[in-house]
């Protein structure tokens, strides 16, 4: 089986570096990394030259991103990832191993970023949640082998909850496989905007989601 690790950015100079390096043994062990660039104005496609196998454009907006990474890719498996995850050794492989004794799909466990202690709880509670609605968000690493992904209908082209929305799809299929290796997601929008408040937006907007909201109006409402 082989990887396709498909990263959408945009003006991700800060971080896209840091991700690259973390992949590079998934590349050396013979896996793609595809790079999908929304328009960045900041060198960040440049910035990954050496690092990817593939930079492609695709049009802005993380769900259309990952659908062109995911056409572009060659793989067997899909596995997308935000440009600011950090990996722990053995997350690729992790994830074939994950497929090789049957998985069809699932996510890692998540640890954010930042040092405050509250950060601690959130993490915990967000992969609980995960695990017992095999829902995943896009943080949490989702991978996917390619006929279930175009089974699913890829990600619905909307603004927000594409990852929601696919996850939804996927479970009808089957359950998760939800890996303890805990990835590192960046916790930037946790700090500026404070823990507690961040934690009720996202309920909020889950919560009209699933009562059938505009996720572009929801998008607007996050910030988008």
């Amino acid at each position: 089986m082989r990887l396709s690790i498909i990263v959408p950015t945009l003006n991700e100079a800060d971080h896209i570096r840091a991700l690259l390096r973390d992949l590079a043994p998934a590349r050396q062990a013979g896996h793609e990394v595809v790079l999908v660039d929304g328009g960045s104005r900041d060198g960040t496609v440049e910035l990954a030259a050496e690092g990817a196998d593939r930079s492609i454009e695709a049009t802005r907006g993380r769900a259309a991103q990952m659908n062109a990474g995911a056409k572009a890719a060659a793989g067997d498996i899909l596995w997308f990832l935000h440009a600011d995850t950090r990996l722990p050794a053995g997350a690729h492989a992790a994830v074939l191993a994950a497929c090789g004794a049957g998985a069809v799909w699932g996510r890692f466990d998540v640890r954010l970023s930042g040092r405050p202690r509250v950060l601690r709880l959130v993490e915990r509670l967000m992969n609980l949640r995960s695990r017992l609605t095999g829902i995943a968000t896009g943080d949490q690493g989702i991978f996917v082998t390619r006929v279930a992904f175009e089974q699913a209908g890829g990600f619905p082209d909307i603004p927000l909850m594409e990852d929601i929305a696919l996850s939804t799809a996927l479970r009808r299929q089957c359950s998760p496989a939800c890996l303890r290796i805990r990835i590192l997601t960046s916790s930037r929008r946790w700090e500026e905007q404070g823990p507690i408040r961040t934690i009720l937006l996202m309920w909020r907007l889950r919560l009209a989601y699933a009562l059938g909201a505009d996720p572009h109006r929801l998008a607007r409402r996050y910030g988008y």
